[in-house]
């Protein structure tokens, strides 16, 4: 096995792992803010507790997120050196005023949040909440104006060799940002919305706080309605901007070899990458056209043909990514995300009847549904990473050329295999924490929603 391979996979680990904690972040962040912004007004001392109930679980993985987030920086250093050497200039920018500005203030306000209950005013107390909430959804955007540039290279000059920036305002006003960004952050709020609903039927199922955990189940699930279905929506319009600019990723993403007006869409396909063909699909005439322009009828043009182009303009080589796991991730995704919608409107209907708490069926795939947006997420990401292939800066750099030459294949197994372990024990620490307080249930309220006369059990607010 070879360096390239295994920092390939050390950073796929690092990211995916990172990755499950910052839709979360993302989402919850918000939810939490409403949900206080919800008590300043109405003085509803329920509303307090649910901002602390879910706040506790927001904290949890937030820390989480923090930890693993800062390993991908030293990627950059240790094992991709020569990406950071080529394109540094650029790249650290955004991720320098990611760190200096977003996470500053997200973390400078995290800490008046949770020691400025009840020594704050309430209105004082919700903005700041408010502020980490904003600051999580900055350290997001500059994040992904630095990964568009990856995508979609701006503002930019070869000098020496080196990627140089000459426009920043190019830099973040790329129009890939515009897409990948509430792409992403959306994502994230579909991932907190599900975590509040989950969880809410978990403990509906159990008649347990039954009123505290209708009214979270409410705010969850008007925030996912909305958010799932404008997902939907920006991911639609992301996979027609991505057929102009990034042809061979939705050429791959539907296994289509050959250019073709009308284009049929595979639903699903047996690939032979070797053969570059698909020895059995179930495909739909024209839908491939009517996704791409809105229209039955239109060219898409196939990997083949987009291979040939590629090696015309870039010299020869292989430009075609991995079709078979990157056409698979995409249905994934694309079958999560149905998944989301559909049990969306389930809940709603049966909300709005007020037969929801009569479904026990319907709370349990609720609860279930959890790790869905969790698998859209990754594998969204799996498509839009992978499916740039062999690009490291799209048209730029190729992967094999941003790799450390000073890396050892062994130095990169043994980082890998200690990360993957400390990240293990990690994942079991958080589960543990996160699933004690989950049942615990809110602070200061019995089993049936009264108040307690005093509050028992372990408090991150004292």
């Amino acid at each position: 096995m070879n360096e390239l391979l295994l920092a390939r996979w050390q950073f796929g680990i690092t990211s995916v792992y990172h990755f499950l904690f910052v839709p979360l972040t993302l989402g919850l962040s918000v939810l939490v803010a409403i949900m206080e912004t919800m008590y300043v007004r109405t003085g509803d001392e329920t509303y307090k507790k649910m901002t602390k109930f879910w706040g506790k679980l927001f904290l949890i993985n937030f820390a989480m997120g923090v930890v693993t987030g800062i390993v991908q920086e030293f990627h950059f250093g240790m094992n991709w050196s020569e990406y950071s050497r080529f394109v540094g200039d650029i790249f650290g920018a955004p991720l320098a005023i990611e760190a200096l500005l977003a996470f500053f203030l997200e973390s400078t306000f995290l800490g008046v949040w949770i020691f400025g209950w009840d020594k704050l005013p309430k209105k004082l107390h919700a903005f700041s909440i408010w502020m980490v909430a904003i600051g999580s959804n900055l350290s997001a955007l500059w994040i992904l104006i630095a990964n568009s540039f990856m995508q979609e290279p701006v503002g930019y000059v070869i000098r020496n060799g080196r990627a140089e920036m000459t426009d920043f305002w190019a830099l973040i006003t790329n129009p890939h940002v515009f897409y990948q960004f509430p792409h992403t952050v959306l994502g994230g709020f579909a991932t907190g919305a599900f975590f509040v609903m989950g969880i809410s039927a978990y403990h509906l199922l159990r008649k347990n706080h039954a009123d505290f955990f209708r009214r979270s189940f409410k705010i969850g699930l008007i925030f996912g309605l909305i958010s799932v279905f404008l997902v939907t929506a920006v991911g639609h319009m992301q996979g027609q901007y991505l057929v102009r600019k990034q042809p061979m990723k939705m050429a791959a993403a539907e296994a289509h070899w050959e250019t073709a007006n009308p284009a049929p869409l595979a639903v699903v396909a047996v690939i032979d990458e070797k053969n570059q063909t698909n020895s059995f699909e179930i495909e739909i005439p024209g839908l491939l056209s009517f996704l791409s322009h809105n229209s039955f009828t239109g060219e898409v043009k196939g990997i083949k043909e987009l291979q040939a182009e590629a090696q015309a303009k870039y010299g020869p080589g292989n430009y075609v990514p991995p079709v078979t796991s990157i056409f698979w991730s995409f249905r994934i995704m694309v079958a999560a995300g149905s998944w989301m919608v559909l049990i969306t409107l389930v809940g709603l209907y049966l909300w709005r009847t007020q037969k929801l708490e009569t479904k026990p069926l319907i709370l349990k795939a609720l609860l279930w549904s959890i790790p869905v947006p969790y698998i859209a997420n990754t594998t969204g990401w799996y498509m839009a990473e992978v499916g740039r292939q062999p690009w490291m800066v799209y048209g730029l750099q190729k992967v094999e050329a941003a790799i450390s030459p000073a890396v050892s294949a062994g130095e990169i197994l043994t980082t890998m295999i200690a990360f993957t372990v400390v990240y293990g024990v990690l994942a079991v620490a958080d589960l543990y924490l996160l699933v004690k307080f989950i049942k615990q249930g809110p602070e200061g309220l019995t089993a049936d929603g009264s108040m307690e006369s005093s509050t028992k059990g372990v408090s991150l607010w004292t």
